[in-house]
Parts: C-alpha cells; sequence; structure tokens
C-alpha cells in the first residue's frame, strides 16, 4: 500500500504543476507522461520505490483491462469515420510505417542487441500505435522483462518526444507544404466543425455515474482476466498469453459497447477514469526500470531512429499520393508514435480548434493497435527465430 499510496501521490503532483500556468510550456513539449515514466524511475534508481513489489503484478494484470475498457467504450466509431479519408488513410499509413519500421530496424540491428531484444522492440511497436496501454499488453503477451524494458522506456521518450519537437517545428511551414502537396484543406474545415460540437457535450457526474464506471471497469476486467486464464497460449515463442486473451476480450467488448448508450459515460468523464488507471499502471512500470539499462540505450536509439525513418517515409509516400495537408501528416504520425497524449498538443499547433480531431485519431490509433502491435511482434518473433 505504500508503493501504491507513493506512486499515486507522485502522479497527483505531476498533473497539479500540469495544471499551473507558470509551468504550461514545460508540459507543453514534455507532457505529463514523461514524468510518469521516470519519476518513479528516479525513485527506484535513489532506493525511494522496490524495483520488485506484489503491487506492480496487481497494477498489470488488473489496471490495463480497466483502463482499457473504459477507453473503448467511448469510442465514436461513427464520428472517427466521418472525418473523411484523408484522416483514415493517414493514420492507417502511419500504424502501416510502424509495423513494417519494427522489422526493418531489427534487421539491421538486431545482431547487436541482446537475445530478448526483439521483446523489447515487440512493448515498443505498442507504444507507437496506440499508446502506453498497448505497450503493457505487448510487452506482458511476449512475456518481456523489466530488464529488457529498461532501454525501451529510454527509446520511447527520447524519440517520441523528439519526434514530436520536429513535428513542432514543421508547423511553420505547412503552408509550404500544402501548396507543394497541392493538398486539398476543404476536409479541414468539415473536421473541425464536427470535433467542435463533440466538445459540447461534457456535463458533470454523479456519484452514481462514478459508481457505474469503477463497476464496469473492475467487473469487466475480473472477468476478462479469468476468461483469459481458461484459454490456450499461442504461438511458440507465445504471441497470445492469457494476457493477451484477457486484453482482446476488455477491447472487443469495449467497442461493441460503444455501439449502445453506455458510450454516453463519456460524457461524465469514462475516459478519464480510463486515464487515471493508464497513468498508474504507467508508474509501476516506471518504478521497475533502471537507469543503468542506459548503457545499452544508443543501440536501441539508432534502431528506433531508423524505424521512425521507415514511417516518416511510409507517411510521406502516401501523403504525396492522396495530397494530404501536413496537418494530417503530423497529426497521424504522433497519433501514433504519442498517442492521446501528445497528438491532441501536434493537432493544436497546427490548428488551434483541431485539439479533438487529435483525440479521435489517437483513440482511432489505440483502436488499431493492439492488433497490429500483436502482428508487428509476430514478424519480430519469427526474425528473432
Amino acid at each position: 500500500m505504500a508503493v501504491f499510496a507513493y506512486l499515486a501521490v507522485v502522479l497527483g503532483v505531476v498533473f497539479w504543476l500540469a495544471s499551473l500556468k507558470r509551468f504550461r510550456k514545460v508540459f507543453k513539449f514534455a507532457p505529463p507522461i514523461i514524468f510518469a515514466y521516470f519519476v518513479p524511475t528516479l525513485s527506484t534508481t535513489f532506493g525511494i520505490t522496490p524495483a520488485v513489489s506484489p503491487v506492480y503484478d496487481w497494477m498489470s494484470r488488473f489496471l490495463l483491462p480497466v483502463a482499457l475498457l473504459l477507453l473503448m467504450i467511448t469510442v465514436d466509431v461513427g464520428s472517427i469515420l466521418r472525418l473523411g479519408r484523408t484522416t483514415l488513410v493517414m493514420m492507417l499509413a502511419g500504424t502501416l510505417g510502424i509495423v513494417i519500421g519494427g522489422p526493418v530496424a531489427y534487421l539491421v540491428f538486431g545482431r547487436f542487441l541482446p537475445p530478448t531484444a526483439w521483446q523489447g522492440m515487440a512493448a515498443l511497436s505498442g507504444s507507437w500505435i496506440g499508446g502506453t496501454s498497448n505497450m503493457v499488453a505487448v510487452a506482458e503477451s511476449v512475456g518481456a522483462s523489466s530488464a529488457t524494458l529498461g532501454p525501451i522506456i529510454v527509446v520511447d521518450a527520447v524519440m517520441s518526444f523528439g519526434w514530436m519537437g520536429v513535428l513542432l517545428f514543421l508547423s511553420a511551414y505547412q503552408a509550404r507544404f500544402d501548396r507543394w502537396n497541392r493538398a486539398d484543406t476543404a476536409v479541414l474545415e468539415e473536421a473541425n466543425r464536427r470535433a467542435a460540437d463533440r466538445m459540447t457535450e461534457r456535463r458533470p457526474a454523479e456519484l452514481w455515474h462514478i459508481m457505474a464506471l469503477v463497476g464496469l471497469g473492475f467487473g469487466i476486467a475480473y472477468a476478462a482476466v479469468s476468461i483469459g486464464e481458461h484459454l490456450p497460449d499461442v504461438g511458440d515463442p507465445t504471441i497470445i498469453s492469457s494476457t493477451t486473451w484477457a486484453v482482446l476480450i476488455v477491447v472487443t467488448g469495449g467497442l461493441l459497447l460503444s455501439f449502445t448508450p453506455v458510450r454516453r459515460l463519456e460524457e461524465v468523464g469514462a475516459s478519464r477514469l480510463g486515464y487515471a488507471a493508464m497513468y498508474l499502471l504507467l508508474a509501476g512500470i516506471g518504478a521497475q526500470a533502471d537507469l543503468r539499462a542506459v548503457l545499452d540505450a544508443p543501440l536501441y536509439v539508432a534502431a528506433g531512429a531508423l524505424w521512425i525513418t521507415v514511417h516518416v517515409v511510409v507517411l510521406i509516400i502516401v501523403a504525396r499520393l492522396i495530397r494530404a495537408p501536413l496537418f494530417f501528416f503530423a497529426t497521424g504520425s504522433m497519433a501514433n508514435i504519442g498517442g492521446s497524449a501528445t497528438a491532441p498538443i501536434v493537432a493544436s499547433v497546427y490548428n488551434p480548434s483541431m485539439a479533438a480531431v487529435g483525440l479521435l485519431m489517437a483513440v482511432m490509433g489505440n483502436v488499431l493497435g493492439i492488433y497490429a502491435a500483436f502482428g508487428c511482434a509476430w514478424m519480430l518473433a519469427r526474425l528473432a527465430g
């Protein structure tokens, strides 16, 4: 309980500081998610928290499905599809670039990395197609240890936020890019109007709303974990384990519920509670990491740079083919690599009223990511032999 309380306090302080005007510039370029990783990591490095604790196992087992369920039931698939062909194609192009880039990077650098490197890269594919929750799901599925994830967390932070900085810099050249690409910007105006309509649906949560969300989240999460334990593992090495089955059950069930009135729970903060569970889980992952793993990071960082390069090349080719504005290139890329924590930031820099579109694209990446990342993990497993 002491470990869990400490992690909760750390996150509370981080998000409180992020809400203060004096720190907005800091958190604009280094969102709270990066502190959720590294403050617990530093705490373990300096002996404040243990590297091993039963609370970490509990958080991985149950907070992940809770977070996924509450995020999935809020998905408005219809709204995402109505954003237009350009949005969907660029999102898929970014995902394809990550799925292809992982095996390419492993082919080049795999011989210089530890034998378990493919497991860490598989987990990184989850992070770069949908965010932290997918990273945890894939890591649990392929059996990646905390030692394996140590340098991967470093690569994730360095490359994803470094690439976000590049995208923020490129925002000053979007008009020039769009002219060069002969981009059709009409879809931006329509997407902007729909996104603005969605932001007016929030309302204050009552006690029964909160209790319903807690009951729904933990009830279905426990059921999914229990069912997953009775289903067979798939693959050698294992790609679909009992944990993976639980995740797939939760994601599929959440998507089905998103077509029912249950989706209206988003109006009272379902996704916010889901993100709270996810950040707690993320803090637990950070607390298990050892900064000495940075010694292994240089080659991992080089592999990550090649990986992102493949992702960017695919996006540029597709953007050129369909005449996509730079907004969709940047937001589609960050919705994959950064997820819901940073995609709205990049979207709002390119167009101040389009943060909601960035969030929708990130949610779409989260939906696709849990399946695409497992496909990338399967290819990495095959290459590792």
